[in-house]
């Protein structure tokens, strides 16, 4: 019968079902960090009426958009409603899927956006649609339809891409922090102290309690924990399905099985939804929702290690299939889709993609069959990095190349390790090793850089042009070291190497390493015949660069050494002419070292204070480990002299001088190079500190500059406190702060 029986009955007509009070699930395990998170979108929810958490597959969007909507039931009355879309396939099922989420039914044909506003009109409402990314368009313009039409509605959605509609809001969500927080008086931190734990440890620890009753987490374990969370990108889902498996394995088989994670971290809860149930499914999930050419750009962009920037993207994954000119645009959409993660850089906007979903992509790189000639133009894009890094290296834009190198340091990494890898590419290799001398010297990587070519140089002796660069370089760098057993035979076979083959260039770099080596070995005559060779051979063939400035410098030093400070001043003074003409700072720096020292033997310590002081300013700006310890050394001794008529040197900060220095050489290589010339600025510092203060005193003053980290040295010796934290109680001359022991300065 058409129409309602209790309008013909003469009853009124019964009023359409109101939407019961909206309530969310409970949460059936512990929620873990995301306290800013969650602030700011208390924040958002209360200043805009349609909210998006974005974010990576597992990465918690829905938990943290559930804990929010609990949080803020309080400012809707008329209920928070939650709609799990996963199950909707069909974008017009999607306004059902929200009536029956509502509790609502209605037999009829109106359509559902009409039903909704109706039933909603009036009403205080939070609407939280979980798991958009597979309805994006009819996910926007539901919730446009019915915030235009419903004044009280608030809409919070979860989607690994936004929707793009207007008005909305997003908050990008992140993978846990994988490092620890900073300790302090407040978080003094460690396993006993969960709050001081990166949060991917406590989620860890949690879930592995769940599993494990037993499990606690304690000193021995922390770190294999702390290692698993890393590798696993901090990614919630990933850490607790890992936490899971411990019913079979422990911390340290879960790590060492991760080559596979995909295989290694499935199961989970059989009610979670069924993409959550397994790593793979997750990430695969992510990879149905995007196109074919979006598919084939992640594919390839999994060849990058850490971030990479457009013009990378765009030069290694064009070609077969990909235009160049059409990779931004697809770039753009893996990043709306949470696959690519954007990253603010000074150099403009770079990506990178989690080691998880990197993973997932080279997968189906290898079963595409690209996954070598990818690599070969990867490799190719970052050799073009690192040549072009050194002929900036000697001009004004010094420490921008240091820093874009820095950035391409885990994709040269990555490059190299290909070459060394690969048969037939192992002239590359010494080719790349070679070429990035700047970097392994000048930015404080010394021990990596004799790590990549000595393993270059073990797979191939043909006399080229790259091994006999690759020569001496490693040469320069076992002399930085303080290894001459190693640099000497290195450098005598490239200087033999290039007298066979004529290669002049290679002999101008050998004969003034030879020089160098001499130097450190305490030969300062036998250097300065060198390095005087070594300038002859520089000007024969037109080189003008950042080592023909420090071979000055070093010929400088080898006369100071001789004691003839007048000829080592005048080759100092061509030296930083030529770096002031050329805008060069990291030559500079040792080129104020060497001016500093002669001020000192010229009894001009004021001078030779500040020359040191911008000489270490410049090093610490390059990270040049070994530049930072010499100045600190030599800053250290100037501390003795009497600062005026009858005011004494501040022998205590001398002594904590030499310490954070000390430290400093345990990341460099041989203290003092191994020489007797540049140890004793070393010597004579320590005979006055020793002769002035107790013992004592001496020591203790020495172990807390041995406490401070690079930064905290550097601002001490610069004329600052080294530290925020005051003076350490009782340390009389020392006046340092106390703190807990940080980590070493990086040995690379």
């Amino acid at each position: 019968m058409a129409g309602d029986w209790r309008a013909q009955s003469g009853e009124p007509a019964a009023r359409p079902r109101e939407p019961e009070p909206g309530r969310l699930p409970a949460e059936v395990t512990g929620f873990v960090g995301r306290q800013r998170e969650l602030a700011e979108l208390a924040g958002l929810l209360a200043g805009a009426r349609l909210v998006t958490v974005t974010g990576p597959g597992g990465v918690g969007k829905s938990r943290l958009a559930l804990r929010a909507a609990a949080r803020a039931a309080g400012a809707f009355p008329d209920g928070t409603w939650l709609v799990e879309l996963a199950p909707v396939q069909d974008p017009l099922l999607l306004g059902r899927a929200v009536l029956e989420a509502l509790r609502l039914t209605d037999g009829t044909a109106r359509p559902p956006l009409d039903l909704l506003t109706e039933r909603l009109s009036g009403r205080c409402t939070l609407l939280v649609l979980d798991g958009c990314e597979h309805l994006v368009q009819a996910c926007a313009e539901l919730a446009d339809a019915l915030l235009r039409a419903l004044p009280s509605l608030r809409v919070l959605t979860t989607s690994r891409a936004a929707l793009r509609a207007s008005g909305e809001h997003l908050l990008t969500l992140a993978p846990l922090p994988v490092d620890p927080r900073p300790s302090g008086p407040s978080n003094p931190g460690g396993p006993s102290d969960p709050g001081g734990l990166p949060d991917a440890v406590r989620l860890f620890a949690e879930r592995a309690r769940a599993v494990l009753p037993s499990f606690a987490l304690t000193e021995a374990d922390a770190e294999a924990v702390s290692l698993l969370c890393r590798r696993l990108d901090g990614l919630p889902l990933a850490v607790e399905l890992a936490a899971g498996r411990l019913r079979a394995l422990s911390v340290e088989q879960i790590t060492a099985r991760l080559d596979d994670r995909f295989r290694l971290l499935t199961g989970g809860s059989r009610t979670a939804l069924p993409r959550h149930r397994a790593l793979r499914t997750t990430i695969g999930w992510s990879h149905e929702l995007c196109t074919v050419q979006e598919r084939l750009l992640w594919a390839r962009l999994s060849v990058f290690a850490g971030s990479f920037d457009l013009e990378a993207a765009e030069y290694v994954c064009a070609g077969d299939g990909l235009e160049a000119e059409d990779v931004l645009d697809l770039l753009d959409e893996l990043v709306g889709k949470s696959v690519v993660l954007g990253e603010d850089s000074a150099f403009g906007v770079r990506f990178r993609l989690l080691d998880t979903l990197r993973d997932y992509g080279g997968q189906w790189l290898r079963a595409a069959g690209q996954e070598q000639r990818l690599l070969r133009r990867h490799r190719d894009w970052y050799l073009g990095v690192a040549t072009w890094g050194e002929v900036e290296w000697f001009g004004p834009r010094q420490a921008e190349t240091a820093e874009r190198t820095e950035l391409a340091h885990p994709n040269l990494r990555a490059a190299l390790e290909f070459c060394l890898a690969e048969p037939g590419e192992e002239q590359i290799a010494l080719l790349l090793a070679g070429t990035l001398w700047f970097y392994w010297v000048g930015c404080g990587h010394l021990g990596e850089g004799r790590h990549w070519l000595d393993r270059a140089l073990a797979l191939d002796r043909e006399p080229t042009e790259a091994r006999a660069k690759a020569l001496w370089v490693t040469g320069h760098l076992a002399t930085l070291q303080g290894d001459l057993e190693t640099a000497r035979p290195a450098l005598e076979e490239c200087r033999r190497q290039a007298l066979d083959t004529g290669d002049d260039r290679a002999l101008a770099y050998a004969v003034h390493r030879q020089g160098s080596a001499a130097l450190i070995g305490d030969e300062p005559d036998r250097a300065a015949e060198l390095f005087e060779e070594a300038l002859w051979h520089y000007r024969t063939i037109g080189e003008l660069n950042s080592n023909v400035v420090l071979a000055m410098v070093e010929l400088g030093l080898a006369h100071l050494f001789q004691g003839d400070p007048e000829s080592g001043e005048l080759w100092f003074g061509q030296a930083r002419e030529l770096c002031e003409e050329h805008g060069e700072q990291w030559a500079y720096a040792y080129v104020l070292y060497a001016m500093a020292y002669a001020h000192w033997m010229d009894g001009a310590v004021r001078a030779a204070r500040a020359l040191a002081r911008e000489g270490l300013r410049l090093n610490h700006l390059f990270h040049d480990l070994l530049g930072i310890a010499l100045a600190i050394d030599l800053l250290a001794l100037l501390e003795t002299e009497p600062g005026g008529p009858g005011a004494p040197g501040d022998l205590g900060g001398a002594r904590v001088l030499q310490g954070a220095a000390h430290r400093i050489w345990g990341a460099v290589g041989l203290p003092f190079l191994g020489s007797r010339s540049f140890f004793g600025p070393h010597q004579e510092c320590a005979e006055r500190a020793r002769a002035g203060l107790t013992a004592q005193e001496y020591e203790r003053c020495y172990q807390a500059g041995a406490r401070l980290d690079l930064d905290a040295a550097v601002s001490r010796a610069l004329g600052g406190s080294g530290s925020a934290g005051g003076p350490e109680p009782g340390s009389g001359p020392c006046s340092v702060p106390s703190a807990p022991t940080p980590a070493p300065a990086r040995n690379s």
